[in-house]
């Protein structure tokens, strides 16, 4: 038998050990806790469900979604919405766990692996979240505040003749303390028992984390699975309520398909919504992922967890707006007429609807418990993606998760207090609006790293710089015209954009061909235009699929098309979107958000934007200074070195390489009779890190 013959029949019998080594993960029971090194584990699949259902399902899905549904149309808002989801949010969320999954660690790890120059992308998205989470964790605080407010003499929600507005003015002036500020809004002083509330919900974070993934998956059985079963008591009573069904037409009944024509900022706010809703770009999934087997499915995961959130939001419209037509009713007002959406919702009109009914201080009460489940394990989810990352370096490697966890939410106690002051709420409103710039660099960042980034050393050494920055500049030099164009002009900004963009496209590409001829004419017989079209256009981002469906599982070819084509282009126009958009008086909401006064506000504002943008920077020019934030099992490492020692040798043979993918896509067939499945990797327990801690620390 030839040597090939030999190498594929051990790697079939390879496979055939793999396999039954991981039959465990195929099921929803327990995952095996001892395998990959000692890495922490969620104790089943469900438990990574719950977690991840968890950090994605939020405020934002009681308070937000359903008012845009609302605002746009009705049903009609599902048309961009769900577009969004399958076309932008799905994908992300794939990437992110399949990353995290193969790898078995953080993001800074991850985009770390793709080129040393990028670690400041993971590093980047988990200051993020850590910023987030800062502010996140007083509106927990609040709602603690509220819930505790409730027993008291004061109680509005409850009272008898109280509107929404008077209770979401109760809200604002005693829970928040807002009743002190001036008219510049400044803060003037800090609201003493929103610090004890901050304390408490720190404390309480702590508690989810400190004892390892395992408990903490066990945790969100409970701060997840009874949200659940609480939206669905909420839902039943508020149906059953006399004018719940015009509530109900006012959320869903009416489809005005004009709506996406007539205000086309009905999609990019569905952009934002799923792109948000569903936790990519913060570190979060890729943790997770890092924490279940590196075989689990990672597509089917990405799907529940996804379709999980988006079903929540949809239920949770009509158990609001089937209140609300309740309390519409009862006032002799129709719908339109009552706060629907934010702060005025959730302390307003909704607590205000449960306090008419008999025992209403105690729907009020059980509204707020439910508020602060569906915060809490958002709030430690957010620290998770963190601490992943700083577990997984040279510094932290060998520090317990409790004390790790401690150190994290005292760091974030402290940050916090900022928002404890009469002027939180300002603040939070507009370091909310400048985390968007930072949410959508990191969404580039991460997408154009698998799609552009990914295998650019090979590429290049195929075909050639020109070739390669001529198909880069084709791609986003005409997006970043045309964005301009759109977002810039006064008149004839539709027609002169898409004019612009065609024009600049067609150019580079006839640049590209022009290169790409050239490499033909230098290697006779090695390429068809098929074929050296297909190494520039995808190889790269099939390659990447390839290599992590042997081992996450199957990967829609799809996935890796939009992946490559459609959303770094994307994202970067929501990007000069938001860059481009003005206030109410025509002054750029850059740096003039809401019309607050330039300091604190704004300034706090542009100074978080640029610190994050000078930490990916650093990275990108001086990565030795992140060195030690990257930890990756050293296997990996190991089948990453084979690999570019493979294309600095010229193996394998591009042509037939391309060859393969494009059967591959034309079948959306799983290669995996093709690629022998890898055994699974050991993730670095604590001897095979220390031994890296330390060679990297002197280097470091």
């Amino acid at each position: 038998m030839s040597e090939e013959g030999n190498s594929k029949s051990a790697a079939v019998a390879e496979s055939d050990d793999v396999a039954k080594s991981v039959q465990p993960h195929a099921a929803f029971g327990a995952y095996n806790q001892t395998e990959h090194g000692g890495r922490e584990r969620f104790s089943s699949r469900i438990a990574f469900y719950f977690t991840a259902m968890g950090a994605a399902i939020g405020f934002g899905n009681v308070w937000r979604f359903p008012s845009l549904a609302k605002d746009y149309g009705g049903g009609a808002f599902f048309v961009p919405y769900l577009m969004a989801l399958f076309l932008i949010g799905l994908p992300l969320l794939i990437l992110e766990i399949s990353l995290g999954q193969y790898y078995q660690t953080g993001d800074i790890g991850v985009f770390g692996s793709f080129n040393r120059r990028l670690r400041g992308i993971g590093l980047t998205s988990v200051v993020c979240s850590f910023i987030v989470v800062t502010y996140y964790s007083m509106l927990i605080a609040w709602v603690i505040n509220a819930f505790f407010d409730s027993f008291g003499p004061n109680d509005p929600w409850a009272t008898d003749g109280t509107t929404g507005e008077e209770a979401v003015g109760y809200f604002y002036s005693t829970v928040i303390g807002m009743d002190t500020l001036g008219d510049d809004l400044r803060p003037t002083r800090i609201v003493g028992k929103n610090v004890g509330y901050s304390f408490l919900t720190w404390l309480l974070i702590w508690l989810c984390l400190a004892f390892g993934t395992k408990w903490t998956g066990r945790i969100t059985y409970f701060t997840m699975g009874l949200p659940i079963v609480l939206l669905f008591v909420f839902l039943g009573k508020a149906v059953s309520l006399p004018g719940a069904s015009d509530g109900i037409n006012a959320y869903i009944g009416q489809w005005d398909m004009s709506v996406l024509i007539k205000q086309p900022d009905c999609w990019s706010t569905a952009v934002s919504q799923i792109f948000f809703s569903i936790g990519v770009t913060f570190g979060i999934m890729t943790a997770f992922g890092s924490y279940s087997p590196r075989d689990d499915p990672a597509t089917i995961n990405s799907c529940v967890i996804a379709g999980s959130n988006s079903m929540f939001s949809f239920i949770a419209g009509f158990a609001v707006f089937a209140s609300m037509g309740h309390l519409a009713y009862l006032a002799g007002v129709t719908v339109d007429d009552l706060p629907y959406a934010g702060f005025s919702l959730v302390f307003g009109t909704w607590p205000v609807v449960f306090g008419t009914l008999p025992g209403g201080e105690h729907w009020v009460r059980l509204l707020f418990f439910d508020l602060f489940l569906l915060g809490i394990d958002s709030g430690f989810a957010l620290l998770e993606g963190g601490l992943t990352a700083a577990g997984d370096t040279v510094y932290f490697c060998n520090v317990s998760k409790a004390k790790l966890s401690g150190f994290g939410c005292l760091v974030g106690f402290l940050f916090s207090l900022i928002y404890a002051t009469d002027a939180g709420l300002i603040f939070l409103d507009t370091i909310d609006f400048y985390i968007n710039f930072v949410m959508l660099f990191v969404g580039f960042l991460e997408t154009f790293a698998a799609g552009w980034i990914y295998g650019l050393e090979e590429q290049v050494h195929e075909l050639g710089v020109p070739a390669v920055l001529s198909y880069f500049s084709a791609n986003f030099v005409s997006v970043i015209v045309a964005s301009g164009l759109w977002f810039g002009l006064k008149e004839n900004a539709l027609m002169a954009g898409f004019v612009a963009l065609a024009c600049i496209y067609l150019v580079f590409i006839g640049i590209t061909c022009l290169y790409l001829n050239k490499k033909m004419q230098e290697s006779p017989g090695k390429w068809t235009w098929k074929s050296i079209i297909w190494a520039v256009s995808f190889k790269n981002m099939f390659d990447l699929r390839d290599r992590l469906q042997t081992t996450v599982g199957w990967l829609p070819w799809v996935w890796a098309f939009f992946m490559k084509q459609f959303i770094p282009h994307l994202i970067l126009i929501l990007f000069i979107n938001l860059a481009a958009a003005d206030n109410a008086v025509g002054e750029s909401l850059f740096g003039h958000y809401g019309e607050y006064v330039s300091w604190p506000f704004q300034i706090l504002g542009i100074l978080t934007v640029v610190f994050v943008l000078f930490l990916f920077i650093l990275g990108t020019v001086k990565p030795e200074l992140y060195e030690g934030l990257e930890l990756i099992d050293d296997k990996v490492l190991e089948e990453d070195r084979i690999r570019k020692s493979e294309y600095s040798s010229g193996k394998p043979d591009a042509t037939e390489e391309v060859g393969e993918s494009e059967r591959d896509v034309e079948a959306s067939a799983e290669k995996s009779d093709e690629v022998p499945m890898e055994q699974p990797v050991d993730s670095p327990g604590h001897e095979n890190q220390e031994s890296r801690a330390s060679s990297v620390s002197v280097t470091a």
